[in-house]
């Protein structure tokens, strides 16, 4: 035998050992790539989890999301801070689901549910109020997908089966009914 048949055996054999190595490496790859979406969806999850309970967890900013849904124009000072406050988290979530559906984290399945409910948000007067003044503070690339949801959504259907109206009379009629006396 000569070195150059000794070599070839080598690599050979090489490759023999080596093509079991990177098959499992990529098998652990694939099984990491997909434990970091689960964790990546988990977190988006949550975080939507927490944005939502502040809606039925507190009636006063309930009464102001539907309120300002309708006019982010006519709510008063302090109301268009908690407005402001409560969509830029749902904004910055929803664009954190966007860049990690671009990314391929987020299902396509599960990124079109977002958009459908983000879109009957946005197709609301008042989030358009709202979005002209503070859109600047996303990335371009965000604000062009919320300005492309937004010419495309028809009339928002979100609350078409509740009377909006009735509710926020209710809300500020029941404000100003007098409590007990506490003197």
């Amino acid at each position: 035998m000569n070195w150059e048949m000794l070599a070839a055996i080598g690599q050979l054999a090489a490759v023999f050992v080596g093509i079991p190595s990177l098959i499992y490496l990529a098998l652990q790859i694939r099984h990491q790539t997909t434990e970091r979406q689960h964790a990546a969806v988990h977190a988006l999850t949550e975080q939507w989890g927490d944005l939502t309970r502040s809606l039925h967890d507190n009636a006063d900013v309930a009464e102001i999301f539907i309120t300002g849904l309708q006019s982010f124009e006519n709510l008063d000072a302090l109301s268009k801070v908690r407005f402001s406050a409560f969509f830029n988290r749902f904004l910055n979530v929803v664009e954190g689901m966007y860049y990690s559906h671009s990314q391929g984290i987020l299902t396509d399945s599960s990124w079109g549910a977002m958009e459908r409910t983000f879109e009957d948000f946005i197709a609301t007067r008042g989030l358009q109020e709202w979005w002209a003044k503070r859109k600047r503070w996303h990335t371009t690339e965000f604000a062009r997908v919320v300005d492309e949801m937004i010419a495309r959504a028809g009339p928002s259907v979100a609350f078409t089966h509740y009377n909006l109206e009735e509710l926020t009379r209710s809300a500020r009629h029941s404000d100003s009914k007098p409590g007990p006396d506490r003197s």
